[in-house]
C-alpha cells in the first residue's frame, strides 16, 4: 500500500497547488486514482477524490478570504445555488452520459480561451459592479448552472466559475479565483453528501491525499496572492490549454 499511497499523495499535492489558483485539480487526481487503484469501484474513487479536494478547496478559500475582500452578497447566493443544483446534476448523471457532454464542453473551453486572449485586459483590473437584485440573481444563476454541471460531469468547474465571475461582475483573476474557491467548496460538499453516506470512500487514501492536497493548496494560494491577477491569468490560460487538449484527445480516441 505504501507505494500507491506515496504516488497518490505526491500527485494530490500538485493537484492542490494548481487547483488553489485556477482550478483543475481533478485533471491530476482522478486519472491518478483510476490508474493506481484500478480494481476500486468508480464511485468510490470519485468519493475519495472529492474528500481530498474539499479539504484543499477549504484551505484555499480560507487563505483567500483572509487577504482578498469578496462581495458576499454575490458569492453567497452563488454558493447556495451551486450546492442545491449539484444534487440535481448528480441525480441526472444516469440520463445524460458523459460522452455527450464532451463536445459541448470542448467548444466552451475554446471560446473561453479565445475570448481571454483576445481581450487583453480581461481579468487584469478589479472593478466590481454595484450589487443589486439583478446581480444577485445572476450570481445565483451562475452558481446553479455550474453546480449542476459539477454534479453531472465536473471537469473544468473552477475555470468556468473564474471566467463567469470576470465576465459578468468585472472581477480580476485573483478575486474571481477566490470567489470560485468558495462556490466550488459548496459543490464538493454536496457531492460528499452523496458519496460518504453510501460508503463510497477509501478512508486511508482519502485522509493521506487530503493532507497533501492541503499542503499544495497553501503553496498555490501563496503563489497566486504574490503573483496577482497577471500570474493567475496565465495559469488560467495554461489550464484551459490542458483541458482543451484532454477533451480533444478523448473525442479522437472515441471515434
Amino acid at each position: 500500500m505504501h507505494e500507491p499511497l506515496i504516488l497518490l499523495g505526491t500527485l494530490a499535492f500538485f493537484a492542490g497547488l494548481i487547483d488553489s489558483a485556477v482550478g483543475g485539480g481533478g485533471l491530476i487526481q482522478i486519472p491518478a486514482l483510476f490508474t493506481t487503484l484500478p480494481d476500486a469501484p468508480p464511485a468510490t474513487l470519485f468519493g475519495t477524490n472529492k474528500f481530498a479536494s474539499i479539504c484543499g478547496t477549504a484551505t484555499a478559500a480560507r487563505s483567500y478570504i483572509r487577504r482578498v475582500r469578496l462581495p458576499w452578497p454575490l458569492v453567497l447566493p452563488a454558493a447556495v445555488s451551486a450546492f442545491v443544483l449539484s444534487f440535481a446534476g448528480a441525480a441526472a448523471v444516469s440520463f445524460v452520459p458523459g460522452a455527450a457532454m464532451k463536445p459541448v464542453v470542448l467548444v466552451l473551453l475554446i471560446v473561453m480561451a479565445v475570448y481571454t486572449l483576445w481581450r487583453k485586459n480581461f481579468g487584469r483590473l478589479h472593478k466590481p459592479k454595484a450589487i443589486g437584485r439583478r446581480e444577485r440573481r445572476q450570481a445565483a444563476a451562475i452558481g446553479g448552472a455550474i453546480g449542476f454541471y459539477d454534479g453531472l460531469f465536473g471537469p473544468g468547474t473552477g475555470s468556468f466559475l473564474i471566467f463567469l465571475f470576470i465576465r459578468f461582475f468585472a472581477f480580476d483573476f485573483l478575486h474571481a479565483s477566490a470567489a470560485a474557491k468558495f462556490v466550488n467548496f459548496a459543490t464538493n460538499l454536496a457531492a460528499l453528501c452523496f458519496f460518504v453516506p453510501s460508503g463510497n470512500l477509501l478512508p486511508g487514501y482519502a485522509v493521506a491525499m487530503a493532507a497533501c492536497n492541503i499542503a499544495g493548496s497553501l503553496v498555490g494560494t501563496r503563489l497566486a496572492l504574490r503573483g496577482g491577477a497577471g500570474l493567475v491569468r496565465w495559469l488560467f490560460l495554461i489550464l484551459l490549454g490542458a483541458l482543451i487538449g484532454k477533451f480533444a484527445c478523448d473525442l479522437i480516441l472515441m471515434r
